[in-house]
């Protein structure tokens, strides 16, 4: 429902029915009318202003000329209010102390980590030392196949014990307390912020901001035209 559409098209409907009426009320319709039609139509142009290049309208368009300022605070908002380091610095200092009593879980990354490189790097290994000739007696690389999932079972069993130890874990909490690691991390986000705000364009901008108010705009115009034809209204029973 187009609610500009709608008030625009009742003050319209109210002027003309004002110049065919007769006195007294003809007055009093067609200055409500007239007021209601100035105030819904001035707020209409004013938000239609705000997306779309009016010739001869200075400051029109102001959206799309001003792209490149709304990226700049949208950016300045996600990095000093969503991920400022002292934000980061909380998150990591929550997450350590909440996992203080426990481990944390690195099981399912080490599960679906891909260890057929690892494997390929010491077939590699072993065929270029001195018993890549013995093996080659005995079928080379393909005398080795059956050993590929065995061999990437532990190495991912080992990578668990490895994870999991006291050690370790102590030694992650500690790099996921320093400086250095939220300020990384903050770059990395900041990089990653700029560099999907460098793929907007005005017209991108446009929609992205219409689609979030135009809809509630409207009701500038509802009350622009309702205020406008109160206005109007009143001044008609006013004494010249």
């Amino acid at each position: 429902m187009n609610k500009s559409l709608i008030t625009n098209v009742i003050a319209a409907g109210l002027v003309a029915t004002g110049l065919v009426l007769n006195t007294p009320f003809r007055e009093p319709v067609l200055a409500t009318g007239l007021f209601a039609l100035a105030g819904g139509v001035t707020n209409w142009l004013a938000i239609h202003m705000l997306f779309e290049k009016v010739p001869g309208l200075y400051g029109s368009g102001v959206i799309s000329a001003r792209f490149e300022d709304f990226k700049v605070g949208i950016n300045t908002l996600v990095m000093d209010q969503f991920f400022s380091k002292e934000n980061l610095d909380r998150f990591f200092n929550e997450m350590v102390s909440e996992n203080d009593s426990h481990k944390l879980d690195f099981h399912d990354v080490i599960d679906e980590t891909d260890l057929s490189g690892t494997y390929d790097g010491l077939v590699s290994t072993i065929m270029e030392s001195s018993f890549g000739s013995m093996l080659g007696m005995f079928g080379g690389v393909e005398a080795l196949t059956p050993l590929k999932e065995p061999f990437i079972i532990k190495m991912k069993q080992s990578l668990n014990e490895m994870a999991h130890s006291d050690s370790f874990q102590s030694s992650v909490r500690e790099k996921l307390t320093s400086t250095s690691v939220s300020q990384d991390i903050h770059l990395q986000i900041e990089h990653v912020v700029k560099s999907r705000l460098e793929e907007l364009t005005p017209q991108m901008v446009k929609d992205i901001i219409q689609a979030m108010i135009r809809q509630h705009l409207g009701w500038l115009v509802v009350w622009g035209g309702v205020l406008g034809g109160l206005i109007g209204l009143v001044t008609s029973q006013l004494p010249l």
